[in-house]
């Protein structure tokens, strides 16, 4: 960087309007919780384990321990269950997440995520939760209730419980979209192409939407509900057509996590990109005895763009990552 890009790049990009309504959205966060009688907790920044995503990619370092490697937290996940495992009722965390992407109006590798647990929990009781959140933060309606499968067959006339990735393909195609080569037959990428291109745009124009029912292949970590199709317990929040949360009736038996674990890591050499570790502490406290529960992760700093009407993160984010 020259002397003439430094001569501004040292300026926070935000306004300070917009650094104290941060400040002011964190504060009313925490009292939220504190009213709900949550405990705000902390976890590790760095964990020898990591969220196990075929589509999420953690930074690692050495920390200059010989022979282990580290991972910056793409959530804190994994470490707030094993606090759940241990005793914990109701907790939150404000944190700081990482992740391995690319740069965008509405992505930095680092960012800001609110994430709570609550044991006993349904999803619907998640989806409650959720919307008291939003609705007390954003001053908005409550959030609308809608099925995965209603919103696209609404919005792709696709059913994706049912069809085929060459079904997927004839639509982007007929509606102008330029599918990535990758794709192929994966219909859980055709999924999350189609959801971002075609039936996000329409979601929470006016109140907040929350998704619901999943397909079980989207599943994460929620737990699969026995139906004649399956469906994953997990739901998601979007506002002015933007996904702010990701939640999930927990999984709690730890055979199935260590079989999602290694379809993950499969899916993921497949793609050439390296296999993960398997989670061992995480299994570990499922096996002691993980209780049923909800948990939610949301985007801070995306939820104060979208209080402060903006429609970049370096917008609100005092020092992206081409300031930092």
């Amino acid at each position: 960087m020259n002397q003439t890009d430094l001569a501004t790049a040292w300026r926070p990009s935000p306004d300070w309007s917009e650094i104290r309504l941060r400040a002011e959205v964190l504060r009313q966060t925490r009292a939220f919780f504190q009213e709900h009688d949550f405990l705000e907790v902390e976890t590790p920044l760095l964990s020898t384990d990591t969220v196990v995503d075929a589509e999420i990619e953690p930074i690692s370092l050495s920390c200059g321990i010989e022979g282990k490697k580290f991972f910056l937290q793409t959530s804190p996940e994994l470490c707030m269950k094993r606090l759940l495992a241990a005793g914990g009722e109701a907790l939150f965390q404000i944190t700081r997440a990482f992740r391995d992407e690319e740069c965008g109006p509405l992505h930095n590798p680092e960012f800001t995520i609110l994430e709570w647990y609550r044991l006993g929990d349904s999803m619907q009781k998640g989806m409650d939760f959720l919307s008291d959140l939003f609705q007390s933060l954003m001053n908005t309606d409550r959030a609308i209730r809608c099925r995965y499968r209603d919103a696209f067959l609404k919005f792709t006339g696709l059913d994706p419980f049912t069809c085929e990735a060459a079904q997927f393909a004839q639509v982007a195609t007929a509606n102008g979209l330029a599918a990535p080569a990758q794709l192929g037959d994966d219909i859980d990428d055709w999924l999350d192409f189609l959801l971002i291109e075609m039936v996000m745009p329409h979601l929470g124009l006016e109140a907040p939407v929350i998704l619901y029912d999943y397909p079980a292949s989207q599943a994460a970590l929620a737990n699969v509900r026995a139906e004649a199709i399956p469906v994953a317990e997990r739901f998601e929040l979007f506002y002015q057509g933007i996904e702010l949360a990701n939640g999930y009736h927990e999984l709690c038996d730890p055979h199935e996590l260590a079989r999602r674990t290694a379809q993950a890591n499969a899916k993921r050499t497949q793609q050439g990109r390296r296999p993960l570790p398997d989670g061992g502490k995480l299994h570990a406290a499922m096996k002691a005895g993980l209780p049923p529960c909800t948990g939610v992760a949301l985007g801070v700093d995306r939820l104060v763009m979208l209080a402060a009407k903006k429609k970049q993160l370096d917008e609100v984010i005092a020092f992206t990552i081409d300031r930092a």
